[in-house]
């Protein structure tokens, strides 16, 4: 049973939000955006599962095994690209623990009703050693403070989001038993800052950039209870 509270705006509006990967002035963003995310999902074990896979944009561009999502209007579009899909609640996998070689989670934090027990349901089902890449605007990066006044005035998209701070999200990926090894950074100029250009993805947080990615691996022998230690190269410049 589907409680459609959550996700609403995006059965109603889905061919409206995945427009807007269409307009000419978004295409760099969204090659960035993709770009940062291959980066960071290169050398995890198959298969790739997308969690909020939405319409597919990205599933298709990272070639991902399986897309999940609640919603079934994205859901149909993702099926026209191409991507094997099942209609899930990140917070509920329809799969067996430790049967995937990473998740992927890409502006999909934001939008979860519970995300720490997403992020738990992640690390059930991820072979030890395999991966998690979340990718996301950042609380405290410009890209962040416009989401956040476009949230505040009501946006249909975003007046339901939460945003998260890096420091936040490192916490409750550890408190998921998985361990953070990095980020990767995008798009450098600000919002209305146009045009824009496709930008290469670069290793570490740079908060001034609006598109962040973060990788972290199931310890191999570890619960998803286990806990980490402090990790290198996790700071933000």
């Amino acid at each position: 049973m589907f409680d459609p509270g959550s996700f609403r705006v995006f059965e109603r509006l889905a061919e409206r939000y995945d427009s807007w990967y269409d307009r000419p002035e978004n295409v760099p963003l969204f090659e960035s955006e993709l770009a940062c995310v291959q980066r960071m999902l290169r050398g995890f074990p198959r298969p790739w599962i997308e969690v909020g896979v939405g319409s597919g944009r990205f599933a298709e561009g990272l070639e991902i095994d399986l897309g999940i999502d609640p919603a079934l209007a994205p859901l149909r579009l993702a099926r026209r690209r191409g991507v094997e899909v099942i209609r899930a609640r990140a917070e509920s996998l329809p799969l067996g623990g430790s049967s995937v070689g990473a998740v992927v989670m890409v502006v999909t934090m934001c939008f979860l009703d519970d995300p720490k027990r997403a992020l738990r349901e992640a690390s059930r089902v991820l072979k030890p050693g395999g991966g998690l890449v979340l990718g996301l605007v950042l609380r405290e990066s410009p890209w962040g403070r416009f989401y956040l006044s476009k949230k505040e005035e009501g946006h249909p998209f975003y007046r339901a989001a939460r945003f998260f701070s890096s420091d936040e999200l490192i916490r409750l990926v550890r408190e998921s038993g998985l361990k953070p090894v990095g980020w990767s950074s995008t798009i450098s100029r600000p919002p209305g800052d146009g045009p824009y250009v496709f930008e290469e993805p670069t290793p570490g947080l740079d908060l001034e950039k609006g598109f962040h990615c973060l990788a972290a691996v199931k310890p191999p022998g570890e619960s998803s209870e286990g806990r980490d230690g402090p990790d290198s190269g996790l700071s933000p410049r």
